[in-house]
């Protein structure tokens, strides 16, 4: 059965570039993003490990580690970050998980009957200080992901895991947010000091909490 939002990510111990981890002791208390990729020396591919590569202290500065994983051997993985390195004008340093005997594929449910082969869909799973999924996204062969967007769902992820607040649609870091339901108008001057507006009963926004 897929892995559904709120489940515990599972855990496993994997060979990967940069040794052996275990996911969550690898992990320890803070989030991570785990991303799967079909195979080795794929176009697409290789462009999103470059810009990961280029992002990383964008998730560092979020307490993010990222974690790749392709059912290829790590040798091919060495080999195909000498590519990545030398198209994509970065170095990675991530590491990237060898999974032949597809073990993490199937813990997350990366291997879809309708994708071409038997390969690994490209999945994005975001993991959150108490070890579950807090976001999943699946794209297919086709589209590169936009890793700002996975940047900007992280953002909005830290701050309603601390905050009695919800992000609206196309919101970004700095911007005002919206008060949940549960929140009762009363209890709003003591939790949002800052101020709120009452478009409706039901939509009220308040400057960002954390800001």
């Amino acid at each position: 059965m897929a892995l559904r939002l709120g489940d515990e990510a599972p855990n496993f111990t994997a060979e990967t570039t940069a040794g052996t981890i275990n996911f969550h002791e690898w992990l320890g208390d803070g989030w991570g993003i785990l991303f799967s990729h079909p195979k080795d020396f794929t176009p697409v591919c290789t462009t999103e490990l470059g810009t990961v590569a280029k992002i990383t202290d964008a998730f560092a500065k979020r307490n993010v580690k990222v974690l790749a994983v392709s059912v290829d051997p790590l040798d091919s993985h060495k080999g195909w970050i000498n590519d990545i390195n030398e198209t994509q004008q970065c170095t990675v340093q991530y590491p990237i998980i060898a999974d032949p005997d597809r073990q993490v594929a199937n813990l997350y449910d990366m291997i879809h009957p309708n994708a071409l082969d038997n390969m690994t869909v490209r999945s994005v799973f975001v993991v959150g200080p108490d070890k579950k999924i807090k976001l999943t996204l699946t794209y297919p062969a086709s589209t590169g992901r936009n890793f700002d967007e996975i940047l900007r769902v992280v953002d909005s992820l830290q701050l309603t895991a601390k905050h009695q607040v919800a992000t609206p649609a196309n919101w970004k870091d700095g911007e005002d947010c919206i008060i949940v339901p549960a929140v009762k108008d009363e209890e709003i001057p003591a939790k949002f000091p800052k101020g709120h507006r009452a478009v409706k009963p039901y939509l009220r926004y308040t400057p960002q909490p954390n800001r």
